[in-house]
């Protein structure tokens, strides 16, 4: 039993915890007796999966893990995050299975679902608005760019997942009925339908009630994806009898003549596809339970999973596709870390939380702070560290030797405005440091920029000292002046600001500070204010503070 095995097993992270469960569901599902099932999970626990793959058959197939997207709107974030928080779950199964068992990631786009109505911020909305109700693969493309909006949308999904590097297999749901994948399935539904409809129906209000049928035809007049009865059924045919405007239609449940309702839609799929593991948002935890009844009824095994925390705006309102109220994966890869989004991603799944431009600098730097104590840490800990995590065991990368914070601040009191001119402060601070020798450093001055150009520099507000905050920083400033004008020790500069603050008695001390980062960079808050020091220059600072004090910087904002 490898020592990653045994670290893995023993795991605490919430990964571990899910690949666990897992394991126990794969055992319990596909093997038929209790002691053959101890023996097996027996097996697993001691390192012996590959033993246990060739012991029992029913076990050796390949683990399959799915994530789900709608594409009636643009990806985002939170799109990523599950197929980002599925591959963390198939890493940890893997650590603890020693590989031996084969995984696979399929991402499923539910395409062939009708458009419904037209998402936000969408250009040539006209053209969206004329498709309506036809499956999201035939409604126009409103970007010009590809021959459906569905294919647009996926085509985003896809390229962004492929720069994270994410091994998966992408399945179209408009593919996937099309081509017959569906077909045996899509009949055992036909055959089970009044069982079906045992499960759905008491879900449903009166109204809804009396009209729902669990196959939506394809109309072959319109296009559209109806939502009309099923009048009739003939198993023997494979084929449905429905009603438009007051013509009947007959029409197979296979080839793609049908979509299913999306409830008996994911259980179908689960069931077709042998799906083992998938998670949902909290606020499907109602649809996971009937989809998994309806699964139950096709003959599947409901895969195992949890229900994550939703992801919420600034306002605190849900993250919403057709909104379009959320960061997109654009969005963030403009302002930070492809990494640091990874790291957001992973931290406390199953706690709500806010997802808005302001947590990209603190989610960077605290990414960087877990990269920097990961090469400390025994192994046992190292797979606790979300680095292990966000770089899938590759910790090639190495920290920047500035913070994002820091290096925002920087672009702001040097009013940078491309990455050469920061770099000209940088080299002073970390000699011989080039963008080719800090590939990661120079990544970031590139998102600073981005960053204080469209969010810090329009809030930006400075103030004029009072007359104890005015004495203190003409102290500070002649304190600077005795130092050799070549000083770079971030420590020196530190405890010189620490012992001014505390000789003009202020009180918490932490009001010195926020003084100095108000009058001089206009904000509440900053970086360690000896660092900035190292990087901006003696010379240049003194000079900063005699603008503060002269109240130069509220004149000019």
């Amino acid at each position: 039993m490898s020592s990653l095995t045994t670290s893995a097993y023993a795991g605490r992270a919430w990964p571990f915890e899910q690949a666990r469960n897992l394991i126990a569901r794969l055992v319990k599902s596909r093997i038929a007796g209790h002691e053959d099932q101890k023996r097996a999970l027996a097996l697993i626990e001691t390192g012996k999966t590959d033993e246990a793959l060739k012991a029992f058959e029913g076990l050796d197939r390949a683990v399959i893990l799915e994530t789900g997207y709608g594409p009636s709107g643009l990806p985002h974030i939170g799109t990523f995050g599950e197929v980002a928080r599925t591959t963390m779950v198939r890493q940890a199964f893997e650590a603890m299975t020693g590989g031996a068992w084969a995984t696979r990631l399929i991402c499923f786009s539910d395409d062939m679902d009708g458009l419904r109505k037209v998402p936000d911020g969408i250009p040539n909305a006209e053209i969206l608005r004329e498709d309506l109700y036809k499956p999201l693969t035939v409604v126009r493309d409103p970007f010009g760019e590809y021959p459906s909006f569905g294919q647009h949308n996926n085509a985003r999904l896809k390229a962004f997942l492929d720069s994270f590097g994410f091994t998966y297999e992408f399945l179209s749901s408009t593919l996937c009925y099309k081509s017959g994948m569906f077909d045996q399935t899509l009949l055992t539904a036909l055959d089970r339908f009044d069982d079906i409809q045992k499960v759905m129906l008491p879900t449903l209000g009166p109204d809804r009630r009396a009209t729902y049928s669990p196959f939506l035809p394809i109309s072959p007049k319109t296009g559209f994806v109806l939502q009309v009865p099923t009048l009739e059924r003939n198993v023997a045919a494979g084929t449905i009898v429905f009603e438009e405007e007051g013509e009947r239609f007959e029409v197979p449940v296979t080839g793609g003549h049908v979509k299913m309702q999306w409830k008996p839609d994911w259980a179908m799929r689960w069931a077709a596809l042998g799906v083992d593991y998938e998670m949902a948002g909290k606020d499907l935890i109602d649809s996971v339970k009937v989809s998994s009844q309806v699964c139950k009824v096709l003959g599947g095994t409901p895969p195992e999973g949890f229900n994550y925390e939703l992801f919420l705006d600034e306002a605190g309102q849900k993250i919403s596709k057709s909104k379009g109220n959320g960061l997109t994966m654009e969005d963030w890869l403009r302002y930070g870390a492809p990494e640091s989004l990874a790291y957001y991603m992973f931290q406390s799944p199953k706690s709500a939380k806010k997802l808005y431009f302001d947590v990209i600098p603190r989610a960077t730097d605290e990414f960087f702070q877990q990269l920097d104590a990961f090469p400390k840490q025994e192994e046992a800990k190292q797979i606790e560290n979300p680095v292990w995590f966000v770089l899938r065991g590759e910790t090639g990368i190495k920290s920047p030797p500035v913070t994002f914070g820091l290096m925002l601040n920087l672009v702001s009191v040097a009013n940078a405005q491309d990455k050469e001119t920061l770099w000209g402060f940088l080299r002073a601070y970390i000699p011989g440091a080039t963008p080719e020798s800090e590939p990661v450093l120079d990544r970031l001055a590139g998102y600073a920029i981005n960053y204080f150009e469209d969010f810090v520099k329009p809030s930006k507000t400075f103030r004029l000292p009072d007359e104890k905050e005015k004495a203190a920083m003409s102290d500070l400033a002649a304190k600077f002046r005795e130092l050799p004008a070549d000083t770079r020790d971030a420590e020196v500069l530190q405890n010189l600001v620490f012992e001014v603050g505390k000789a003009h008695e202020f009180e918490p001390l932490r009001a010195w500070f926020q003084a100095l980062y108000e009058v001089l960079l206009g904000q509440s808050q900053g970086p360690r204010f000896g660092s900035f020091v190292a990087i901006f220059g003696l010379e240049r600072t003194i000079a900063l503070l005699e603008q503060g004090i002269n109240g130069e910087l509220v004149q000019a904002q």
